[in-house]
């Protein structure tokens, strides 16, 4: 079985647990999405394939064609948590589509606000893989398909704040000790005056369950697609650097306190009937930082990783097989968490 990005370790792994880029494009031949005909977001899915696929076996090997109107709701609530697809392109009523590689680090999204968002995800951080990754595949489709850009402004957009480059650097922070300390606000008011977006688990809208921060760019005009990759991996290795120190001087202050709280989480989330997503997640969180800090031996980062996302609601009654009510949900939630920790 192919191992997926989300579940894998990769550089600085402990703080970053993701790197994401994505490219949103537009064909200069069809209006944008939600001023096309259904007949033209067909074409447009069409087009993408052919543009992929001719004389490009690999591709074609690797890449399967998604399209949402033959999918029941979980299997799209599933792509949605495993950071695949955005909400928007699982809820839209166009004819919408995704290309999705099979070890899930290429997700081009096919007629959500473009006509396409190419997007490259990889674990921990590795934003010059995740970008090279999307620029060949981007380069791939301009060979065949024209797309609407302007000589001065760039790459044309649905929303006025892609133009330019068109491009969203983001990379999923993991920030226990900054948030136990407090000094998450001055982050966050920081990452504001640098016109950065902190986000949740999920993106725009979303709270940060776990302790999990979604950092991006907010910039798109004015600046080349390598400068703002630098500067969200300038600015990220800032964080780890502080992140790391603060869990160091709370091991320190007091280690007993420390330990406690990490092996009481660990407690309850081997012993527990019932578990809400966002207990699960804080008492995940507490785990997984345990596990970086060599408190807990028993379980490695992918094994949290993986839970993390099996603990969402549409993997869930995947996992159950069945359509599930809140409180059953709970319920199964806790019987999976005893069910992975009673293997280990």
């Amino acid at each position: 079985m192919m191992s997926k990005w989300y579940i894998d370790a990769g550089p600085d792994s402990d703080i970053v647990v993701s790197s994401r880029v994505r490219l949103a494009r537009n064909f200069e031949e069809y209006p944008f999405p939600q001023r096309s005909s259904t007949e033209d977001q067909q074409k447009i899915i069409d087009e993408t394939c052919h543009a992929l696929f001719t004389g490009n076996p690999e591709l074609e090997r690797r890449l399967t064609l998604i399209l949402f109107k033959e999918l029941q709701p979980i299997q799209r609530q599933v792509l949605v948590e495993k950071h695949l697809v955005s909400k928007e392109l699982a809820e839209s009523s166009l004819e919408t589509g995704a290309l999705i590689s099979d070890d899930e680090q290429i997700s081009i999204m096919i007629n959500e606000e473009d006509h396409l968002r190419i997007q490259c995800l990889t674990a921990g951080m590795q934003l010059d893989k995740a970008f090279a990754l999307c620029n060949s595949i981007d380069d791939t489709i301009a060979e065949k398909i024209d797309y609407a850009f302007h000589d001065k402004i760039g790459y044309l957009t649905s929303c006025p704040t892609n133009v330019g480059t068109a491009i969203r650097v983001s990379i999923m922070l993991h920030l226990p000790a900054l948030t136990m300390t407090g000094y998450i606000r001055a982050f966050l008011e920081s990452c504001g005056k640098l016109g950065l977006a902190v986000r949740g688990l999920y993106g725009e809208n979303t709270e940060a369950y776990g302790n999990m921060y979604q950092l991006s760019n907010q910039v798109t005009l004015g600046k080349s697609e390598k400068d703002i990759v630098d500067s969200i991996k300038s600015i990220g290795y800032q964080i780890i650097e502080q992140e790391r120190l603060l869990r160091q001087e709370l091991l320190k202050k007091n280690a007993r306190k420390f330990e406690d709280r990490i092996m009481r989480s660990y407690g309850i989330l081997k012993f527990s009937r019932i578990l809400t997503s966002e207990e699960a997640l804080k008492r995940l969180s507490d785990i997984r930082l345990g596990i970086n800090l060599g408190i807990i031996k028993d379980m490695t980062e992918m094994d949290v990783n993986e839970m993390i996302l099996n603990i969402q609601p549409g993997n869930l009654q995947q996992y159950a097989g069945k359509l599930l009510n809140p409180d059953n949900r709970d319920s199964v939630r806790a019987e999976y968490v005893r069910n992975k920790m009673g293997e280990k």
